[in-house]
């Protein structure tokens, strides 16, 4: 897993409320279990292609800057709903490496740790703030510290601190998902095994 540290970019709007799994990673793309490709189509594709296929020209994703978008703003309890990984995966696959909002649905927020996507909880005002900042094309640029846990808007010069699990940042910090954190304790885990081993040996 990439290590998230700093990232600087367009931050895109979407101020939507309880915008679900279903609607950000519709089915129809959920048959392939590929991390890497196929799926950056998908994200948000009934809001960003209408039934032929054809880009939205209304929609934010489909309007420069924001078509280099790296971080989203969203609306409150952004990826409430299922629990499919895949709407993660499409995320990042379309170049968004980073999610700032009022709160999030809790398994997407857990499926964003596991793939190194930080999904940042900011109070309500700021997250409206945050919104109207990426809304402005001439004003979205945001720079996300996880070291330091601050948000830096260029469009009005001001730093946001954030909170953030320090068991997940220190994960996302060293590239880390679940397994990973696992594997660091591989030599004391075969010391237990071994030892429980010996001593049910014993027992027998």
């Amino acid at each position: 897993m990439e290590p998230f540290r700093t990232l600087t970019g367009p931050a895109a709007p979407l101020p939507m409320a309880n915008l679900d799994t279903d609607q950000i990673m519709p089915k129809q793309f959920l048959r392939g279990v590929d991390r890497e490709s196929g799926l950056a189509g998908g994200f948000l594709h009934d809001l960003r292609f209408d039934e032929q296929g054809r880009a939205r020209p209304q929609f934010v994703l489909n309007r420069a800057p924001w078509t280099q978008a790296r971080l989203l703003v969203t609306g409150p309890n952004y990826g409430c709903g299922s629990s499919r990984e895949h709407a993660v995966w499409g995320m990042l696959q379309l170049g968004l490496r980073c999610v700032i909002g009022s709160s999030f649905g809790g398994i997407f927020a857990d499926n964003c740790i596991r793939n190194g996507v930080p999904a940042i909880c900011v109070p309500a005002e700021e997250a409206e703030r945050l919104l109207a900042l990426a809304a402005d094309p001439q004003r979205c640029q945001m720079t996300v510290d996880l070291e330091a846990q601050t948000i830096t808007t260029a469009g009005d010069g001001c730093i946001l601190p954030f909170r953030f699990d320090a068991r997940h940042r220190s994960m996302l910090l060293r590239g880390l998902d679940a397994v990973g954190l696992t594997l660091e304790m591989a030599d004391d885990i075969r010391r237990f095994e071994s030892g429980y081993l010996q001593d049910a040996a014993t027992r027998a």
